[in-house]
């Protein structure tokens, strides 16, 4: 019984003499996987990824942010060190993350409402949830 392609069966392998030989890691790379929705699995970590609201501060928690940060203004000159805690607003979502931070302290932008250190950190001051005087 002879079958559609037998002639085909003995014939020799044929080698292109225009293209060169694929690697075996090139042709395996044609048969990978397809990434149908390219960026999902980052859109479902980006969901999974936890944030918090700001909370907001009572008057007392103002009023001795506020003589702190006056504490600070009168003795600048001796860059106390601190530790501050303040909230970072997500970049991506609502919502951020309390970080604490701590340094010496450079200068009060009144300005701009600004704290810096003098390793070039910044805080904004309506941020600051905390501030701790370090030992």
């Amino acid at each position: 019984m002879k079958r559609t392609y037998d002639d085909m069966l003995e014939l020799p392998h044929h080698v292109s003499s225009v293209h060169p030989q694929m690697t075996m890691k090139e042709r395996a790379a044609q048969f990978s996987p397809f990434a149908a929705l390219t960026g999902y699995g980052d859109v479902i970590q980006e969901t999974g990824r936890q944030t918090i609201p700001r909370l907001e501060l009572s008057e007392s928690s103002q009023e001795e942010i506020k003589r702190k940060l006056d504490w600070l203004a009168a003795h600048i000159g001796q860059h106390p060190q601190i530790s501050v805690t303040y909230f970072l607003p997500d970049q991506r979502k609502a919502g951020g993350a309390y970080v604490t931070m701590s340094g010496r302290v450079k200068r009060i932008d009144d300005v701009k409402r600004i704290l810096r250190f003098e390793n070039g950190d910044s805080v904004k001051i309506a941020d600051i949830a905390e501030i701790e005087a370090a030992d």
